[in-house]
């Protein structure tokens, strides 16, 4: 029986909810559940990581079960992450060793070319690991901007599928080949975005107003970012399932290529 690949899904500090947490509650790691049953529903097996980058020999040995990282979106990055200072709107409850523990998993996961797919957050991540930058708040230090931030817990609330503009999509390029479309329509969770893209990435995305929504790493490696939620489309958008489905076949494609390797030594 072919075993299904077992894909990495980072966590978040629990305390960057901030003053809604109860008096008295303990550090704890967390994750929204739509992640681990979207990825469930397209064959992986998701395994939670704790933020542990301060403890490199553990979150290696997990790193090196892993057959895919995936990238969720959550807490805004630190920008000391990439050097800058912060901004008056960039949220006080960023996670740091979050942070490092990501950067670390697209580190090791770029240079042995293992599968990673990364949403919102996910996508600015990558940006910051091979050298990009960020718009902290894109609506005080970008006004140009289109609304980006149709925020669930906003006021007014917004659902997580709702679809809020279009974006052009590269057609010669993996998300354009995956979608199979040259525009789509996405949901917008972000307030921060990318300012400066990464050498190393290519853009395959864009909003309406120049924004950059998608990056990927050109070649053969699965290294895809998209700056909206397709986790909460997926049961519905059949393009935004097929995203999910893309990602765990390389997975499953390296894991098989891992153990041919491993049978050989």
């Amino acid at each position: 029986m072919q075993r299904r690949p077992i894909i990495g899904i980072p966590t978040q500090d629990l305390m960057c909810l901030g003053s809604s947490l109860p008096a008295g509650c303990p550090p704890s790691w967390i994750m929204s559940h739509r992640y681990v049953l979207t990825l469930t529903s397209v064959g992986a097996v998701p395994w939670l990581i704790p933020s542990v980058a301060d403890d490199l020999p553990t979150l290696r040995a997990i790193y090196e079960s892993l057959d895919g990282v995936f990238l969720p979106g959550g807490a805004d990055i630190d920008p000391s992450s990439y050097g800058e200072p912060r901004h008056p709107r960039c949220d006080p409850h960023t996670d740091p060793p979050r942070d490092q523990t990501e950067l670390a998993l697209v580190r090791w996961a770029a240079a042995d070319r293992k599968p990673v797919l990364g949403v919102c957050r996910g996508l600015q991540v990558m940006n910051i690991l091979f050298g990009g930058t960020l718009w902290q708040d894109l609506a005080d230090e970008r006004p140009r901007s289109i609304k980006h931030d149709y925020f669930p817990f906003g006021m007014p609330p917004y659902p997580r599928d709702h679809l809020a503009h279009p974006v052009q999509v590269v057609e010669q390029s993996r998300l354009g080949e995956i979608v199979g479309a040259s525009e789509i329509k996405v949901n917008s969770m972000h307030h921060q975005g990318i300012k400066e893209l990464a050498p190393n990435l290519v853009s395959t995305a864009v909003a309406p107003d120049g924004l950059i929504e998608a990056a990927e790493l050109p070649g053969d490696q699965f290294m895809v970012g998209v700056q909206w939620h397709p986790e909460a489309l997926s049961d519905k958008d059949a393009a935004m399932h097929r995203l999910f489905q893309a990602f765990i076949d390389a997975a499953g494609e390296f894991r098989e290529t891992r153990l041919m390797s491993d049978a050989l030594v």
